[in-house]
């Protein structure tokens, strides 16, 4: 790990994969994806970023490049602090995209963050993924590179998929609109593999994640976020801004009234129509205070999506309903650097802000008005519920009573004592309860638990398995070895202990891996059974499986790659009775792999098969081995193209792949850009190969052989060439 040392501080990664993030004038509230979110995930950043025991922050997040939207979000790193930065890498289309439309691409910004992290060189100390889309994106990047991984969910899909139905929606329609489906899934993934789930409430966890199979308590943790109290803090003496002033003023008759403030997004779910009710239908209420609604911004109602535009039409249409005009404040924007103030201008006309939500995990915004001195009416959920009864200033409420809503407000406004009571309890509690550097002590004490669990895990790894030098070499190594095991690795005792001492020795700079026909299940035997350290990557059933590493995380965009056009039943019943082939049995059947022991006497002409397949409608790959095995793949797999995947995904060049066989089944990997070894006890189906570029032929046997190609090539030395395609066999 980049820190174990105690040289080093921490390295984390946070990843928030959708709406609009920039380090500066945030533009909350633009549409449904850009809200609470990314102030949260923006002040973690910041907050990490000045503890002394971290010594770098990256937020990795969607590179969008949209003539609607400032070329700021295409920049592909932008600076935030002296120790915090925003990665950006592209994912799918260049236009912005809705969280919802984002799934398909997610794998292509796990590839592209595993390029990143291999032309850097350094690999973070943590992963910690906000929101199930980032999620999906840090389980990959933990189960590839074996770093723990952190998760806050901030809104889960189980909670929010039943909230829909109940009131009336069809099933079908939601989960198409929201890709509920996928998006479960990928949090029962999350849940289940995580090291750790950060909540900001116990409720999150009780009533919000208990919904879910794989909750499991031991993983959770409860650590409040903190709110920036420089940034937010009660008026005193300062000069509020003249242009916020004006921009709030001018829709009010009697502008010097308390205000009654919310801050929310024009969603549904904020509730911001009830609020209006309850202010509306009551004459004392409206005879007291003015209402002032930030609902993000907005330049024509008209271009806005169509669930915002609905809102803010359905808010205009309110306020004509109750006739509010002078009394309701509804700017078309207010910018980041307003926002304090605007808590302040509420605080100095002695008013109240109401967050009227009809559910709310948290609340941010809470936090906020009380470090700015403004008490609070809040819904009656677990967020509001852990900030009052820590900050005792203000009041919970039944947000779906407008009533209750307005004898709420009343009795934050009518008294005076009481009202200055709770505005001194909101700054203290916040500094008390929610500070930024009190969420980072915490959070670091919980990082550094699951840091000394993952050594001790990989010890414990080493251990059992006996690996070579701890922790997975793949993600930085600049060379790799493949090798195939029957007859190639393994057959020779000796030489393949002086082999692994090679791969010891030189762990630093060469991968390990082996491509087989066997399954991961006996590839993994036969090499505990010689002692052979758990490769790195393992190309299995003759290259159509590939695992990584002592889990054996499967490379599921491998399988979704070759499933292309792969009809297993239907070949396995146009293969029965050709004469010469008999399925081999049942373990060694696989997925996406059919396998036949071979008569070759009878079978006939392959070509001939091919070609009757083909007038079926159905293609295959056919891997002919030893002359006495065929195994049927997808016609996108093979050694050869698990190769070629490998090099793609891992962002690792061909020449730099040694790859060495001694069969039919390997001929495919030997050939091309990577660098060939052809084992001395080599089968006849090879022999063509002979004087091919880059195909070595050893004059020794299995391990021996691989290391007599290792010398030829020069293979794994610092400073051996990256490119050796002048290189040609003997």
């Amino acid at each position: 790990m980049n820190s174990s040392d105690g040289k080093t501080g921490l390295n984390i990664l946070l990843i928030s994969v959708h709406g609009l993030i920039r380090g500066h004038d945030i533009e909350l509230g633009c549409d449904a994806d850009t809200g609470g979110q990314i102030t949260y995930v923006l002040d973690l950043a910041r907050a990490l970023g000045r503890d002394p025991r971290v010594e770098r922050v990256e937020l990795l997040t969607r590179l969008i490049e949209d003539s609607n939207l400032s070329p700021d979000y295409a920049q592909a790193e932008e600076p935030v602090d002296e120790k915090v930065a925003i990665l950006r890498l592209p994912c799918g289309p260049t236009r912005y995209l809705r969280k919802e439309q984002l799934w398909p691409h997610l794998d292509q910004m796990v590839d592209r963050c595993l390029h990143l992290l291999r032309r850097r060189g350094r690999l973070p100390d943590l992963i910690h993924s906000h929101y199930a889309d980032a999620g999906y994106v840090g389980r990959q990047l933990s189960l590839l590179l074996g770093i723990p991984q952190f998760h806050t969910g901030h809104s889960l899909g189980r909670p929010k998929r039943a909230r829909l139905l109940a009131s009336g929606r069809r099933a079908e329609a939601i989960d198409r609109s929201f890709n509920f489906i996928q998006r479960i899934d990928a949090e029962e993934d999350v849940l289940a593999h995580a090291t750790c789930i950060v909540t900001s409430t116990r409720q999150e966890i009780d009533e919000q994640y208990g919904l879910y199979r794989n909750c499991e308590l031991q993983r959770f943790v409860v650590i409040p976020p903190g709110t920036n109290t420089e940034r937010f803090s009660a008026p005193g003496r300062r000069r509020l801004s003249k242009r916020l002033l004006e921009n709030i003023d001018r829709f009010l008759s009697e502008p010097g009234k308390p205000i009654i403030l919310t801050i929310a997004r024009p969603d549904l779910r904020k509730n911001l129509s009830g609020l209006i009710a309850a202010y509306g239908s009551d004459v004392a209420l409206r005879a007291k205070a003015n209402l002032v609604i930030v609902a993000g911004s907005r330049t024509d109602v008209r271009q806005m999506e169509d669930s915002q535009r609905k809102v803010l039409q359905d808010i205009l249409l309110d306020i004509d309903l109750h006739d509010l005009w002078g009394r309701v404040a509804l700017p078309k924007e207010v910018t980041q650097d307003d926002v304090p103030d605007l808590y302040r201008l509420a605080t100095r006309r002695r008013g109240v802000f109401v967050n009227s939500a009809l559910t709310e995990p948290f609340g941010l915004t809470l936090i906020e008005a009380a470090a700015s001195g403004l008490p609070v009416i809040a819904p009656d959920d677990g967020g509001p519920r852990d900030i009052l009864t820590n900050c005792r200033n203000g009041l919970i409420v039944d947000t779906l009573s407008p009533p209750a809503m307005a004898a709420a407000m009343h009795e934050a406004l009518d008294d005076r004592q009481r009202w200055s009571k709770w505005s001194s309890n909101g700054i203290t509690g916040v500094q008390r309860h929610y500070s930024w550097p009190a969420h980072v002590d915490r959070y670091l004490r919980e990082v550094r638990n699951a840091l000394h669990r993952n050594r001790k895990d990989n010890r414990r790894q080493q251990l059992v398995f006996g690996t070579v030098a701890g922790g997975g070499a793949l993600p930085l190594a600049r060379n790799l070895l493949i090798t195939d095991i029957d007859n190639t690795l393994l057959g020779d005792p000796q030489g393949l202990r002086e082999l692994v001492a090679w791969l010891r020795s030189n762990r630093q700079r060469v991968g390990f891996g082996v491509a087989t026909g066997r399954t991961l299940e006996s590839t993994l035997a036969i090499l505990r059974k010689w002692h052979v350290p758990v490769p790195d990557v393992m190309i299995t059933a003759v290259g159509s499986e590939i695992y990584y590493g002592h889990s054996c995380v499967p490379d599921t965009r491998w399988s979704a790659h070759i499933r292309h056009r792969w009809r297993r039943e239907e070949l396995r019943l146009a293969l029965t009775g050709v004469p010469g082939l008999k399925l081999q049995a049942e373990e060694n059947q696989r997925e996406f792999k059919l396998s036949y022991n071979v008569d070759p006497v009878r079978l006939g002409n392959i070509d001939e098969i091919r070609r009757m397949l083909t007038r079926q409608g159905l293609q295959a790959q056919f891997i002919y081995s030893h002359g006495e095995f065929l195994d049927i793949l997808p016609t996108r797999a093979s050694k050869g193209h698990a190769v070629r995947h490998l090099a793609y995904r891992w962002g690792l060049p061909l020449d730099r792949f040694l790859v060495a066989g001694d069969s039919g089944n390997d001929r495919e990997m030997l050939t091309g850009d990577t660098l060939g070894v052809v084992v001395g006890n080599h089968s006849a189906e090879l022999a063509p190969l002979r004087g091919r570029e880059q195909v070595f032929f050893a004059s020794q046997r299995c391990a021996r052989g691989i290391l007599e190609g290792i010398a030829f090539y020069g293979f794994g030395e610092a400073n051996s060439p990256t490119n050796a395609s002048s290189l040609i066999t003997p």
